[in-house]
């Protein structure tokens, strides 16, 4: 019998994150401890799982060589990539959250974190 997380719902809105310490690099996170949504604030009990994905997407797709996109999917460059989390809050609820490293304007140097989805728990009993 093992248990997996399958999308509940969709959510998609940016959320406000907070630290005990805060990451070293402000563009390459780690999971934050706390996140606000909705006027509730939720606290990360658990860290499941973390995973990066460099996909460059819409504009920022168009604007490279084509001999430079192998090691930018490897490792990243400026304003492309998400961090993703997926979080077990201490009231028993599973998100994945996203920090993405895209900046809205030139203004707007920093990325923004987004709840992606709220997930819930089967049971595979085979």
């Amino acid at each position: 019998m093992t248990d997996q997380w399958v999308p509940k719902s969709f959510i998609g809105d940016i959320v406000s994150v907070e630290y005990e310490e805060k990451p070293s690099l402000i563009k390459k996170p780690h999971a934050p401890d706390a996140f606000t949504w909705g006027g509730e604030t939720y606290c990360v009990a658990t860290l499941i799982s973390a995973w990066v994905d460099y996909t460059r997407r819409g504009r920022m797709a168009r604007n490279m060589r084509p001999e430079h996109l192998t090691s930018a999917a490897r490792r990243g460059s400026w304003g492309v990539g998400r961090f993703y989390f997926r979080v077990l809050t201490a009231r028993g609820r599973c998100f994945d959250l996203y920090y993405d490293r895209a900046p809205e304007e030139a203004g707007d140097r920093g990325g923004h974190w987004y709840l992606y989805r709220e997930l819930e728990r089967v049971t595979d009993e085979s």
